[in-house]
């Protein structure tokens, strides 16, 4: 314990006060912002999906930098993941790609992020090195575990199989084990082709569909919800919640709560929790 009569004194006391505050101080921070994590999926597992929008080859890339980000930001938090399906751009980026996050409070924190990202910056992509604006779209789901939640009837989904393939079309191998499952009454579709058969990539998609249909029938609750008080904000590329600026000045706003950063590299490689934190204290 810190001998609170010595600290005008003794300059390692004052030390060491400061250290403890410093910890209790971000202990009861985590510990707030835990109560707001209250949610029957926030302590689970999160999947993820990222999905290139307006912006080309720009927002191909985006995509790639933004799952740069998130998988950073799951590794500082220790927490597990796995990339279950990725879509690549023909030149660069990837068009869209899903990934598994297994940790506590993951789909507490990372639901905190879905919507849309804007890039601002110079184009490597373009002879003229001109400012371009990019766009990427981020979708969180939990992880449903029981099939009580979701019930998928077998004449309710069609599935397809055909040949994985990798970055610049070339086969991952050449069986047909990837599998997409459309599910009729929604048109929702998903697939996967990272797992080595077609049974395991089948469970897997089966696992995305049902965290899709669950968010979806949560949105229209909501949406329901905002209709009777006023109205429904559309999820277009116009509502962006957080701009990310390199050009012609350096700055990570975010839309929804007026946080900003000077230090976009920083926030790009997984330093999200300012973002996350504020978020949490506004809704």
């Amino acid at each position: 314990m810190v001998n609170l009569f010595n600290l005008d004194e003794d300059l390692e006391a004052q030390q060491e006060f400061i250290s403890t505050y410093i910890a209790l101080q971000e202990r009861i921070n985590q510990f707030y912002l835990k109560l707001f994590l209250n949610g029957k999926y926030d302590t689970g597992n999160a999947i993820f999906a990222l999905y290139a929008g307006a912006g080309g080859k720009d927002a191909q890339d985006w995509t790639q930098m933004l799952l740069r980000m998130y998988l950073r930001f799951c590794e500082k938090k220790g927490w597990e993941t796995t990339i279950l399906d990725q879509s690549f751009g023909e030149e660069t980026g990837i068009k869209s790609v899903v990934v598994a996050v297994k940790g506590n409070l993951a789909y507490g924190y990372l639901k905190c992020e879905k919507g849309v990202h804007r890039l601002v910056r110079l184009s490597p992509f373009n002879s003229k090195h001109t400012r371009e604006t990019s766009f990427a779209l981020l979708e969180v789901f939990p992880e449903i575990i029981e099939d009580n939640e979701v019930n998928i009837k077998p004449e309710e989904i069609r599935i397809d199989v055909f040949c994985s393939g990798g970055a610049g079309g070339q086969h991952v191998n050449r069986t047909a084990s990837a599998v997409r499952i459309t599910h009729l009454p929604t048109g929702i579709v998903v697939q996967c082709q990272n797992e080595r058969s077609q049974i395991q990539n089948r469970a897997v998609a089966m696992k995305i569909l049902r965290a899709k249909i669950f968010a979806k029938i949560q949105d229209q609750r909501e949406n329901q919800k905002k209709e009777l008080q006023g109205g429904v904000t559309e999820a277009t590329w116009g509502n962006q919640i957080r701009s990310y600026v390199l050009h012609p000045y350096k700055m990570v706003k975010d839309h929804r709560t007026n946080l900003e950063s000077s230090n976009p590299e920083k926030v790009l490689t997984g330093d999200l929790d300012d973002f996350i934190e504020a978020y949490l204290r506004n809704v």
